[in-house]
């Protein structure tokens, strides 16, 4: 009777297994199609749940960038400190932490800020001049050949006329709306703003807790996972945590020696904006492969209104530098 029983259920386990591997496709299927023929319902669920937690998300970056500093303080304070007073070298390892982050930001704000504002102005006033400047030259190279001559002086003044009527007819006629998107800018700003200021709060809570975070999440990895598996899991952790701690270091590290490189380039060649130009090369360093190229083409046409030579000498040297690095 046994023997029948366990017979029966050999032959009903391949069938139960493949009913529940249908009926597991179907519903992914299922799942799949209603997710594409509702991706842009899906899509605005997800900005609005990242628009939620970005706060934390901040919060949750920065403090995991300044945890290396903050320990590194904090080891430092538990060798000055006398016993009495080691309580305190936490707390004031994270406040120290923080005041040189936002010390750092402040730095970069006040060094981009009035240069770009300075930049922006001279644009608007030198714009004019290299353009008729560079009009001139044309007409100078082209006067042997009076029909090539036409054409481009044709082209020229077609895109001036081109010009005046976009700013008569369309710019000035919408500068209500205009006036609008600056304001929703306005407040897109404050929002970001705002999204820094609660996220540098979450980082303090983040920075101040880590050790009771890291306590907390050990109990509940060994206790879901068990010793073995667990004591993997941490190593393979640990290892990525310290690889990626490794490159974002020497990340920050090597970008600040390529902006400083390039600053003193900018001065003996004397490029314009020689200090936002850098800044500029320096952060877009820190993204990998096409981070130089996305920082050396706004810097390259700030340089070309000054001067097309200088701009083309300052490509060569960044694409030299890269090599370099």
């Amino acid at each position: 009777m046994e023997d029948l029983k366990e017979k029966k259920a050999k032959i009903k386990s391949p069938w139960i297994k493949a009913m529940l591997a249908g009926f597991g496709a179907l519903a992914l299927a299922i799942l799949l199609f209603l997710l594409l023929f509702n991706i842009d319902m899906v899509g605005d669920s997800i900005n609005d749940i990242l628009a939620l937690f970005r706060p934390f998300i901040i919060g949750g970056i920065i403090a995991y960038v300044l945890a290396p500093l903050c320990n590194s303080i904090e080891k430092w304070l538990n060798q000055i400190f006398p016993e009495k007073i080691k309580k305190a070298a936490p707390p004031i390892a994270v406040a120290l932490s923080m005041i040189f982050f936002i010390l750092v930001i402040y730095l970069l704000l006040i060094m981009i800020i009035p240069q770009l504002y300075t930049s922006i102005i001279s644009l608007s006033e030198t714009l004019p001049g290299q353009m008729e400047s560079l009009i001139n030259k044309i007409a100078d190279l082209l006067k042997g050949n009076e029909t090539l001559y036409g054409y481009v002086m044709t082209a020229i003044e077609n895109i001036q006329k081109g010009f005046t009527n976009w700013v008569n007819n369309t710019l000035l006629p919408d500068m209500s709306s205009i006036i609008s998107g600056l304001g929703t800018g306005v407040k897109s700003v404050l929002s970001v703003l705002l999204d820094i200021v609660v996220g540098a709060i979450v980082a303090v809570y983040c920075l101040a807790g880590r050790k009771n975070f890291a306590r907390q999440a050990k109990m509940v990895l060994y206790s879901i996972a068990g010793k073995r598996l667990g004591d993997t899991i941490r190593n393979e952790a640990a290892y990525a945590d310290k690889m990626f701690n490794g490159f974002i270091s020497g990340k920050f590290v090597d970008s600040a020696i390529i902006g400083i490189i390039c600053y003193f380039f900018c001065i003996i060649a004397r490029m314009p904006n020689a200090l936002l130009v850098s800044v500029i090369i320096g952060i877009t360093n820190i993204i990998p492969f096409f981070g130089p190229f996305i920082g050396a083409i706004p810097t390259a046409l700030l340089i070309l209104v000054q001067s097309p030579m200088k701009a083309l000498i300052f490509v060569i040297f960044i694409l030299v530098l890269q090599q370099v690095d």
